[in-house]
């Protein structure tokens, strides 16, 4: 059992120094201080897949539909659609008198802008694009009325609508103000918009009063970026932040936030699925007797119970019971030592030999989390070492160019609550986050089920994808684990959402 790192006593000395502690000013009437762990470095939603600008642009962006915490699919700034009978043609109905932030009016214009622009020239330059390949074009019938033409039926083109990539843009202020412009002065037609930013500190947004659903109950919602768990945490118990968003509260500061009369932990079933992925193509990771044996060494139940205090429940493949597509009679790879030594053997590796597994250095849990695995890879003769990175440096500069070591941490939102978009992702070739690997019976598995509209035969196909990858052992997986918000009590009509989407639109505070 590896020992933790005594997150409250660290909180207690910055306590006993007068530090975060100090006393906190009230907060501005109809204020919301929201503590997120990154920023996204882009607020354009074709340059991103990352929950935590999700977290944030879920209030600035409309989609056409939307999904909310209950996990329903419902209309957003399409009224309604008809899907023609071979699947190849969406009619969208839009919602009437809707303006983006800036006055500019919303209609099919700026729904065929969107779309265009995500399939063209500028959306190939961020990670969203594959997502929406299916649409072929989008026609502007009159003023309420788009088509959407497929090249194949998409059965989850409707829920990607209600995300990332999909939120609709303003046509005239982009191309006016240009991209680069509105990557940091985003303009949308949600119930709240832009006010201002500062990298790396924080984004700040205010009510927006015409918002198609009604005005929110909040006047302002801030955002502050705070990289440190232990910093979040201290400021939570100060009164300056609200709300904790994850994934930032490590499992162990969970008793201390519930034993404050003025706090309160939310915990809810996430998507979110965590695992440390191998390098197939050099060290002695490219081996798949090498990487079984890896997967054999470690006991993930046992890190499961004693780090992450059962938030978390173990995962076979590379994602959790929320996930269509997700196999319940898949088992996960065993805890046996003596197998993983004898696979290491046969594999010819020496005893001493050593690997680099790269992680997020903010990510106080994760890191209790490797520091255990390098221990148990250490039982079976492995020398682990660990290589934390600034999280935008790992998955923007070390991950998608090949430049990790054997083994590397990936985590995961699957927000669809479909495993294609975990899947086509991490195991397509020349994907982003499958820098090394490339296999051509895969890939004919990925593309086959993304057209097929028999949901019963396309969950067949994704569970054989989930067996494909185990089988050859692409990562480990360690687990799927809870999304754990803190949250001050003064914040009224706070629900947690799986997918750390949080619309405030509801939200109001003492």
């Amino acid at each position: 059992m590896v020992k933790k790192k005594g997150l409250q006593a660290a909180l207690l000395a910055l306590a006993l120094t007068g530090g975060v502690f100090a006393t906190a000013p009230a907060q501005a009437e109809g204020t919301l201080i929201v503590s997120s762990p990154q920023d996204p470095g882009s607020w354009d939603p074709i340059d991103t897949f990352l929950v935590n600008w999700a977290s944030v642009s879920t209030n600035i962006y409309d989609g056409l539909t939307y999904r909310g915490p209950d996990a329903k699919l419902v209309p957003g700034l399409a009224t309604s659609w008809d899907v023609s009978e071979d699947g190849k043609k969406i009619r969208f109905h839009l919602r009437e008198n809707v303006t983006f932030h800036n006055g500019e009016p919303f209609n099919a214009d700026a729904v065929k802008f969107t779309f265009d622009r995500l399939l063209g020239e500028e959306g190939a330059k961020g990670p969203q694009r594959s997502n929406y390949i299916a649409i072929s074009s989008v026609d502007v019938i009159d003023d309420l009325t788009v088509d959407f033409n497929l090249t194949a039926p998409d059965p989850v083109l409707l829920t990607k609508l209600a995300g990332y990539g999909a939120m609709i843009v303003p046509p005239k202020y982009i191309t006016e103000q240009g991209d680069d412009y509105f990557n940091v002065n985003p303009v949308g037609t949600g119930p709240f918009k832009f006010v201002s930013y500062e990298p790396k500190i924080g984004i700040k947004l205010e009510a927006f009063a015409d918002h198609w659903g009604g005005a929110p109950k909040l006047s302002n919602l801030e955002y502050r970026f705070i990289t440190e768990p232990a910093t979040a945490v201290a400021e939570l118990q100060a009164g300056r932040v609200d709300i904790v968003i994850p994934p930032t509260i490590p499992i162990g500061m969970i008793p201390t936030i519930e034993a404050d009369d003025k706090l309160a932990v939310v915990s809810v079933a996430s998507p979110t699925v965590v695992a440390l992925r191998f390098n197939t193509a050099n060290g002695i990771t490219a081996d798949e007797k090498v990487r079984k044996a890896l997967i054999l060494g470690v006991d993930r139940e046992m890190i499961i119970q004693s780090i992450l205090g059962g938030q978390a429940s173990p995962i076979a493949s590379f994602q959790g019971e929320l996930s269509f597509g997700n196999d319940p009679d898949m088992v996960p790879l065993p805890y046996d030592p003596e197998q993983a030594m004898a696979l290491l053997a046969e594999a010819g590796v020496a005893p001493g030999a050593s690997l680099q597994i790269d992680i997020r250095g903010n990510d106080a849990t994760f890191n209790e989390v490797v520091q255990a695995v390098a221990s148990y890879l250490q039982v079976i003769g492995l020398n682990a070492t660990i290589q934390p990175y600034e999280t935008n440096v790992l998955l923007n500069d070390i991950i998608p160019t090949g430049k990790t070591g054997e083994m590397f941490q990936q985590s995961w939102g699957g927000w669809t609550l479909d495993y294609d978009n975990t899947a086509y992702s991490m195991y397509h070739s020349g994907e982003k986050w499958n820098p090394y690997d490339s296999d051509a019976e895969l890939d004919a598995l990925l593309e086959s089920q993304r057209a097929i509209t028999d949901q019963a035969k396309r969950e067949e196909i994704l569970k054989s994808i989930a067996h494909y990858t185990a089988d050859r052992a692409l990562e480990m997986p360690l687990y799927n684990l809870n999304a754990i918000f803190g949250v001050n009590k003064r914040v009224k009509n706070f629900e947690g959402v799986p997918d750390s989407r949080l619309r405030l639109t509801n939200v109001s505070v003492d």
